[in-house]
């Protein structure tokens, strides 16, 4: 009596096999592999194209296969171990302790890795017979689905159990180990989750690091501005600059200028375009679909109180799935180059306490700003520009003279600025031409 009970219980342990197989292999053909494999002839194709067209159906049928073999199977050994024991806690604990490890090993582990390792030949096999078995079965897998459902804390019926977010990542990390994937896409694929989660301001230029030229200049001015800055479009104020009345493009004013040379008198307003406004706190991947259907490259970010927070580009949120987007001349940079006779080419982000130790200053500091850079757009009231120059003093009475040189990068920001100490005759003419 018992060797028929095991027999039947290796049988159905057998069939659970086969679903574990199924479900492994089913979970990782998508419809795309299905079509595939339809456009090269392979055999079995149509049938498994007709199951990846409806994966979560015929995913439970064989989960539910797999489920009833196994509780068949515990049953059947369990029963069996009651006749060989007289104790009924050795035939239970004997029965738990065969079932776990059949479980686990010819259950779990061994048809997984099955059909993880071979999806397209395990999923094709699993067509055959998952088809028929679903008519057969009818409504059940999915009645069972919802009375799961119902009992399951969460927002309504879902018609199956699909992946979280987390469950996607994971599989993409692992895609990756497998070599299915480069380091990049798996980088970039997280990122187009983290894209959903990421608010416009943390990806703007913030309104201290704009370039903006003010209504009533001319166009002449804001062509000048353009191609001095190396930025195509630029904010138009009006009051102030939190009052942002528009967006001019270098494109309009050349082609203002082509068309006429007496345009260049004209003031900036004429050739400006309106501004598109969002709030600081709108979703990116929002706005990057907005953007695209509107075909609008840049926006203006209004914070809480209704003032300019920055501007945002469709660049600036690309490069959050991408990565920062550099150009030929962008190159890696000594933080200090001496130039000689107390001259330094410096980068803009060297903290000024570093500009100091240079001019023999121990501890110099400021109270608004940290690095070279910032210390030369307080100097000039603006964000610095190319060939912007302006003196700053030392606590010893010492001044020096900051220039900022060419822009790089996307967002043209002064990479390197030159310093250079003044003399007695040279601080006397700057300070004749500043009265």
């Amino acid at each position: 009596m018992s060797a028929s009970l095991l027999t039947g219980a290796v049988a159905l342990v057998v069939v659970a096999w086969l679903a574990a197989c199924a479900e492994a292999g089913l979970a990782r053909v998508s419809s795309f592999r299905a079509e595939e494999a339809v456009r090269s002839g392979r055999r079995g194709s149509a049938k498994l194209a007709q199951v990846a067209a409806d994966p979560t159906r015929y995913l439970n049928v064989a989960l539910l296969v797999r489920v009833a073999c196994e509780m068949a199977a515990a049953t059947l050994v369990t029963y069996a171990c009651l006749q060989e024991f007289d104790r009924t806690w050795q035939a239970l604990v004997v029965a738990l302790g065969v079932m776990v490890l059949v479980s686990y090993v010819a259950v779990g582990v061994s048809p997984r890795t099955i059909g993880r390792q071979h999806p397209l030949n395990t999923a094709t096999a699993a067509a055959y017979v998952l088809l028929p078995l679903a008519r057969v079965m009818g409504p059940i897998p999915p009645l069972l689905i919802l009375i799961g459902n119902a009992l399951t804390p969460g927002k309504g019926f879902r018609r199956g159990p699909f992946a979280s977010e987390a469950e996607l990542r994971a599989m993409v990390d692992l895609a990756e180990k497998e070599s299915l994937i480069e380091a990049e896409e798996r980088r970039m694929v997280h990122s187009v989750f983290e894209l959903g989660d990421t608010l416009v301001r943390e990806v703007m230029v913030p309104r201290t690091d704009l370039v903006v030229i003010e209504r009533y200049k001319t166009i002449r001015q804001a062509l000048t501005l353009a191609l001095r800055s190396g930025f195509s479009r630029i904010p138009v104020t009006g009051e102030s600059e939190d009052d942002i009345v528009g967006i001019v493009y270098l494109k309009d004013l050349a082609r203002k200028t082509h068309i006429s040379r007496d345009a260049e008198n004209e003031l900036v307003s004429t050739a400006m375009r309106p501004a598109a406004f969002v709030p600081d706190t709108k979703n990116a991947g929002d706005l990057l679909r907005e953007m695209q259907q509107e075909r609008n490259h840049v926006a203006v970010v209004i914070d809480e109180y209704g003032g300019t927070a920055g501007i945002v580009t469709i660049e600036d949120i690309l490069e959050e799935i991408v990565g920062e987007i550099t150009d030929e001349y962008d190159r890696e940079l000594p933080p200090v180059e001496e130039l000689g006779e107390d001259r330094y080419r410096v980068t803009a982000r060297l903290d000024i306490g570093d500009l100091g130790e240079l001019y023999g200053v121990e501890a110099y500091d400021d109270e608004d700003v940290e690095t070279v850079g910032g210390l030369l757009a307080k100097a000039l009231g603006r964000v610095p520009i190319a060939g912007a120059s302006s003196v700053v003093p030392l606590p010893d009475g010492r001044e020096l003279r900051l220039t900022a040189e060419a822009a790089a990068g996307r967002r043209n920001k002064i990479v390197t600025v030159l310093v250079e100490p003044m003399g007695p005759v040279e601080a006397a003419e700057e300070e004749k031409e500043s009265a």
